[in-house]
């Protein structure tokens, strides 16, 4: 397949991550997802520079990357290409949903859900969203399962006029990104914390763990392409069954 496909995604001048970094993570999301596949090339570089709203420059730095990566091939004249085996990683470095990545390293997905429901607002849950302390907000807590082993309690707080209806929906089997995807609700980045903590009682019952193990909590406040945010979650993980994987670039001038 050689037909050329756009690469749809937002690059955010103001983000602290360097333009190329967003960039190869934009082209990198979308092979992944399959909206790009294998054997395809992409959009003439003219082209790629205007969707994404980058200079050639730095768009060739993006695709050179991705090519020592091994996930591009270039034809010298022709274009770019996705290759015909395109790497899968364990853990993403882009903004995607549990079930997406449990569906690209080819897992099942489930969740038990602990707690689905409305109620106000407290001051330290709407500070991080910029809403009003005491207004409606929907709490969902779920241990979230890959292959019937869990990885994860994860607690998020969606501000239910952001998704009216929500606390209708069955999340055992429901991804929070699709059902606001589908109230046109469409986060583009999130703003991450993570640090180490000790099990507590509560935490280990859920995740089949030691009272005292390590886990990982990820703080996480998501965006829109305004920078508006939509929704926080905070995640505790089995230490010993998540690793994250990033990259720095060093800044120069």
């Amino acid at each position: 397949m050689n037909d050329s496909r756009e690469v749809v995604g937002a690059i955010l001048p103001g983000y602290p991550e360097p333009l190329w970094i967003q960039a190869v993570n934009l082209i990198r999301g979308e092979i992944e997802k399959g909206i790009l596949k294998p054997g395809m090339r992409l959009a003439p570089e003219r082209e790629l520079c205007r969707q994404l709203g980058i200079s050639r420059v730095t768009l060739r730095k993006a695709l050179v990357h991705l090519v020592d990566e091994g996930v591009l091939s270039a034809s010298h004249g022709r274009g770019w290409y996705v290759t015909q085996a395109v790497p899968k990683k364990e853990w993403p470095n882009n903004l995607e949903s549990f079930s997406e990545t449990a569906a690209r390293m080819g897992l099942n997905p489930h969740s038990t859900v602990l707690e689905a429901g409305a109620g106000p607002a407290t001051i330290d849950e709407a500070e991080p969203l910029g809403i009003a302390p005491g207004t409606p907000l929907f709490r969902l807590e779920r241990v979230r399962l890959l292959d019937g082993v869990p990885i994860a309690l994860d607690l998020s707080r969606v501000p239910l006029a952001l998704v009216p209806g929500i606390e209708k929906v069955d999340f055992s089997t429901r991804s929070l990104y699709t059902t606001l995807a589908e109230a046109g609700v469409e986060p583009v980045r999130a703003d991450s914390t993570i640090e180490a903590v000790k099990a507590d009682d509560r935490a280990a019952g859920h995740l089949d763990v030691a009272a005292g193990d390590p886990l990982l909590v990820m703080r996480q406040i998501a965006l829109n392409a305004e920078q508006e945010p939509l929704f926080a979650s905070t995640i505790r993980y089995a230490g010993d069954r998540y690793r994250l994987r990033t990259s720095f670039a060093r800044s120069y001038g």
